[in-house]
């Protein structure tokens, strides 16, 4: 069992205790909130190796906050899974720190059709030079994987020597993404390349993308600190938000999307599996993604 997987266990023998002996509420309510409070907890276990229920903090709670905004969460569900882990929060005996009201997050209604935050050829261009001009191919080779295969940040550290050989030899992608689902992404072009050269450098059984003994969660913010400190302003998109790499699978959305309209799919079917490709199962959701064409 790795570190990741010992601390959901502990976190969970923890929660299941607490929620074996709470009796505030109805019964539904408490398992709806528990269910929202254990996503929390595994939140914290990968990314911080948390171990006591008791050692939450704001700062834990405001990492999760923007992880929830990251994957473009509403901010009714936000507030709702922020009551249900205060909700859990107050049942612990001996908490050590008091979390912060929602005041301190910025919780209003986001319009995210009126967001662009597709990366422009140009961005991506700049920080693919810029990853191999510091000798971070590592970087260059996520964000190639991310725009044409639609990756989140952690699914592109999750990929083995297995699972590219897979993808090479297949067609296709397995991508386990949130909540454990399963989707399968076409492979493609630019990204058989990379992974062929990511295979060529990494033992059988590693890690593509993650150095033996890195924390992935380490490595994520220094993927995400290395695009905020070279990113180009971007005065030429003013109501557009500063990229990130979440910004990579707006750029595979769209660039998707058109390759399917163009091959003489109807809009809601190509909307329904763009979704599906990035880890949702909801035609709607795409428009999101699509802002910049929109």
């Amino acid at each position: 069992m790795n570190q990741n997987n010992r601390c959901i266990k502990t976190l969970m023998e923890q929660a299941e205790k607490l929620f074996r002996h709470c009796r505030q509420g109805s019964y539904k309510t408490r398992e709806r909130y528990f269910a929202a409070f254990k996503r929390f907890l595994v939140f914290l276990a990968t990314t911080y190796s948390l171990q006591k229920i008791a050692n939450v903090n704001g700062k834990h709670l405001s990492a999760y906050v923007a992880h929830m905004q990251e994957n473009d969460l509403s901010a009714a569900t936000i507030k709702t899974d922020l009551a249900a882990i205060r909700f859990w929060h107050d049942q612990v005996p001996q908490a050590k720190h008091p979390l912060p009201d929602n005041d301190e997050f910025d919780l209003k209604q986001r319009n995210f059709l009126g967001v662009d935050r597709t990366w422009t050829e140009e961005e991506f261009t700049h920080m693919v030079s810029i990853a191999n001009e510091l000798n971070r191919s590592d970087y260059a080779a996520a964000m190639y994987l991310a725009r044409y295969l639609g990756l989140r940040i952690h699914e592109v550290f999750r990929i083995d020597t297995a699972i590219a050989r897979a993808a090479l030899k297949n067609g296709y992608l397995p991508v386990k993404g949130k909540g454990g689902k399963i989707r399968d992404i076409p492979s493609h072009p630019e990204a058989d390349v990379v992974l062929k050269k990511l295979l060529e450098c990494t033992s059988p059984g590693q890690k593509l993308l993650l150095l033996p003994g890195k924390k992935t969660h380490l490595a994520i913010k220094e993927l995400q600190q290395f695009i905020a400190d070279y990113r180009l302003p971007r005065q030429s998109k003013p109501c557009g938000k500063e990229i990130t790499f979440h910004g990579l699978r707006h750029m595979f959305a769209v660039e998707a999307y058109q390759k399917l309209v163009t091959e003489g799919k109807s809009e809601a079917v190509a909307r329904l599996q763009v979704s599906r490709w990035l880890g949702h199962e909801r035609e709607d959701v795409t428009e999101i993604y699509l802002a910049s064409i929109r």
